[in-house]
Formats: C-alpha cells, sequence, structure tokens
C-alpha cells in the first residue's frame, strides 16, 4: 500500500503514513480552517490500510499544539485506530516535551478515553 506523506505547513502537521518502513506519525502544529478537510485523507487512509494491515505498529503523535477542531479529528483517528487494534497490536505513543504540561494532561486524556496501549512520552 502507498504511504500517505503530508509535509507540515504553519498551520497543519506532518504526516507519515508508511507501512513499508513501519512509521506512523503525526507531529507539530494543527489549527488548519477545516479540519475535517485536512483530516479526511487520514481517515480514508487508515480505514484502507485496516483491510490488508499485517504487522503490528506504534503511532506516534508529537503535537505542539492542537486546536478544538483538530482535538475532534485526532479522537476520530483514535477510534479508526481501536478497529485496526481488532486486526494488528496497535500501540499510541504520544510525545511530549518535558515543560509542556497541556500537552501532557491532553494525552492522558485521550488514554482514558482509549482501549488502546498508550503512552505519554515526555522528552527533553
Amino acid at each position: 500500500m502507498e504511504a500517505l506523506r503530508i509535509e507540515e505547513t504553519e498551520d497543519t502537521p506532518k504526516v507519515i503514513l508508511d507501512p513499508e518502513n513501519n512509521v506512523f506519525s503525526i507531529s507539530g502544529r494543527s489549527l488548519p480552517e477545516d479540519s475535517v478537510a485536512f483530516y479526511t485523507s487520514v481517515f480514508d487512509w487508515l480505514q484502507q490500510y485496516a483491510e490488508v494491515a499485517e504487522k503490528d505498529m506504534d503511532f506516534e503523535f508529537f503535537m505542539e499544539y492542537f486546536n478544538t477542531s483538530s482535538a475532534k479529528q485526532i479522537a476520530k483517528i483514535f477510534l479508526l485506530l481501536e478497529k485496526l487494534n481488532d486486526k494488528v497490536f496497535v500501540q499510541v505513543i504520544w510525545r511530549c516535551k518535558k515543560d509542556d504540561v497541556d500537552m501532557a494532561s491532553s494525552g492522558m486524556r485521550f488514554s482514558k478515553l482509549l482501549n488502546l496501549e498508550f503512552e505519554v512520552r515526555e522528552e527533553e
């Protein structure tokens, strides 16, 4: 399956969904004008991938900031990952800077809502 790569902009995160290299990540800032439109390609890709997935995966988030509408889309990604977890093992790694209390708290809140292996990693 083809990888999905979206380059980071000032308002949108970098997205790498690359099964060949087993890299699944979303990082940066997410405050697009239309978050549904931005994340639609991610949802579509994950739904297609769920049909052919064979390897366990670590899905990394390393967000600097996201707005409320992006939080809803991230939650939808987590729901898709929960479904995918029925087929292959999925672990979410929520990375944040050690002093970023808001991002660490967001990761903890998401982790409590999900039936996924979820790790919050605070990094220097």
